[in-house]
């Protein structure tokens, strides 16, 4: 392989990702909140992403999550940002905005800052949404360690792009 920005381990997932979705035919696109870009920044260090990344969100707010998602205020004010409610809204809105197949959002707390007892550092939300695909929406909410560590920000967004990443495999 050549040289890439991100680690080893997300550049190969990445590849996985184009490759057996360009396979599939599936487009897909990203929205992202606390990786900041980079899920869509992995996928595009891969030649040949242009034929499945269709385009990639970065909602770090709340209003840019309202503005450009379409989530609703009641979802953020109810359950907060980090929640499955929330990302599930963010997956839905990348969907309906954009061309794509599959959409997935990310959305968390990586610190070292901002955690609550209900929601600590680490805490990070995930959903995928399939178009015409009815049923659950299916979200998950995992907990990464090493928040509170030296370098702790940097791992839980490196989690979190994996974990990402791992929810476009076709």
């Amino acid at each position: 392989m050549g040289e890439y920005l991100l680690s080893d381990e997300i550049s190969a997932l990445a590849a996985r990702v184009v490759e057996e979705n360009a396979k599939a035919g599936r487009k897909v696109a990203t929205a992202e909140s606390c990786t900041g870009g980079l899920v869509a920044g992995a996928l595009t260090e891969i030649a040949g992403s242009s034929a499945v990344l269709e385009r990639g969100f970065v909602t770090y707010s709340n209003e840019a999550k309202m503005e450009m998602l379409g989530v609703a205020q009641d979802i953020i004010e109810t359950f907060g940002a980090v929640s499955i409610a929330c990302v599930w809204a963010m997956a839905k809105g990348a969907l309906e905005r954009s061309n794509a197949d599959v959409a997935v959002a990310i959305s968390g707390v990586a610190g070292p800052g901002g955690g609550t007892q209900l929601k600590p550092v680490g805490t990070v939300v995930f959903a995928r949404v399939v178009r015409n695909q009815d049923g659950d929406p299916e979200g998950e909410l995992k907990h990464f360690e090493g928040g509170d560590g030296p370098g702790g920000r940097a791992e839980i967004r490196r989690q979190a792009t994996i974990c990402a990443l791992e929810l476009l495999l076709p």
